[in-house]
């Protein structure tokens, strides 16, 4: 009978893509609501820290105030990323950097696909400092919790690189990106001087990290405010240990070369899912 095949005039086929049509709208707001809510919450949980620490920082003494700080970090971005994961959209793989989280006096060197690398490792280590552009580290958003934590502000060259390779060797882990900004030519930009004397002056190991992901997402040239295609992917691995005993100039173009020979430091275009990402 013409009653069995349809439903209120439509047939099966049309309900279906009806219903289809809807979810994917349902989807995309979703995603839309997870995407600035997300970035809502990370700036909600960055100023509460910072005016929390701003308060914090002239009672403390240094010894007592860098680790609280740097725990204080890395708790608030663990617990940034588990809201992001538990959403379903961002997929993370960042187990390879507990391996690290009981060593001192070590340089870590990760390219630096975008801005949310930094969060990514200091979610899992609390016991390191990072440099950061001097107008970050003065931003009412970051800078209270940067200045308590003992990271170094970049725009004092020498004394940078003194603060940094002093930091190391007094057994802190020091993040350093090579590249000294976000790649803008991958897999990774030229790497920078300066990388290479902290790493000489503090004479102490370089731990090399690679950071891989799917997405363009807060690269280089990415709007802040654009959504990106989802899932996120993040996988960040462990690769080999470095230590200075060429001339820095040697030894830059050695690790460079190191970088660029990774398959990994690329867009991995939806190759997460098919390895269970």
């Amino acid at each position: 009978m013409p009653h069995s095949r349809t439903i209120m005039g439509r047939t099966p086929a049309a309900i279906r893509s009806n219903l289809k049509r809807i979810g994917a709208v349902l989807e995309h707001i979703y995603e839309y609501i997870v995407f600035y809510g997300g970035l809502f919450l990370f700036a909600l949980i960055s100023l509460a820290w910072s005016l929390i620490a701003a308060v914090l920082a002239p009672f403390l003494p240094r010894r007592i105030a860098a680790p609280f700080g740097q725990l204080a970090i890395m708790l608030g971005f663990r617990f940034y990323l588990a809201v992001l994961k538990m959403t379903g959209l961002v997929r993370l793989d960042l187990d390879g950097l507990d391996a690290l989280r009981q060593e001192r006096s070590l340089i870590i060197a990760p390219n630096h696909p975008s801005l949310i690398d930094v969060g990514l490792i200091a979610s899992r280590l609390p016991n390191f400092v990072c440099i950061m552009k001097a107008s970050l580290w003065d931003n009412p958003l970051l800078g209270g919790g940067a200045r308590l934590a003992g990271y170094i502000r970049n725009d004092a060259p020498r004394e940078m690189i003194h603060l940094a390779a002093t930091a190391a060797r007094e057994g802190r882990q020091l993040l350093i990106f090579p590249e000294g900004t976000r790649t803008l030519t991958p897999p990774v930009n030229g790497f920078k001087g300066g990388f290479g004397l902290i790493a000489k002056k503090a004479g102490v190991p370089v731990q090399t990290v690679f950071i891989e992901t799917n997405s363009p997402f807060l690269g280089k040239v990415w709007p802040l405010l654009k959504k990106p295609d989802f899932p996120l992917v993040y996988r960040v691995r462990l690769g080999q240990r470095f230590e200075v005993k060429s001339d820095v100039k040697t030894f830059i173009a050695e690790l460079e070369q190191y970088f660029r020979q990774q398959p990994g430091i690329r867009n991995l275009a939806r190759e997460g899912d098919s390895q269970g990402l």
